[in-house]
């Protein structure tokens, strides 16, 4: 099982890696699933990639607080209200493109609630 969690948990770092230089690819949320598997496979690869000082803060944030920073929720809000419009280039049925509203709606709901990181 092990194995398992250790090959999700580096399938998942390198998405996030990808996603920091592809704009419709996440990070975060790739990072937060890579140190969820990390650390049921490898303490030392969770320890690190935690410890990480450009994926480290989201990562700890989110375990210590479960808290999104503010820019974090801005930059999410921002790609996805750019979502629609793109999709309306690829010519959808009217139900796609209303089932993808009500989701990323929950999305950006879910995103919004979350505590804020305090900064010190």
């Amino acid at each position: 099982m092990r194995l398992f969690w250790l090959i999700s948990g580096t399938l998942s770092l390198a998405l996030g890696i990808v996603g920091a230089f592809l704009p419709l690819l996440p990070t975060t949320p790739f990072l937060l699933l890579a140190a969820f598997c990390l650390s049921r496979s490898s303490p030392t690869f969770h320890q690190w990639l935690v410890n990480h000082p450009t994926f480290g803060p989201p990562i700890r944030d989110w375990e210590d607080n479960r808290a999104i920073s503010r820019q974090g929720k801005v930059a999410a809000t921002v790609a996805i209200a750019a979502t629609p419009p793109l999709t309306l280039l690829f010519g959808p049925p009217w139900w796609a493109l209303a089932a993808q509203a009500a989701i990323l709606a929950g999305v950006l709901a879910f995103i919004w609630t979350r505590n804020e990181t305090v900064r010190r």
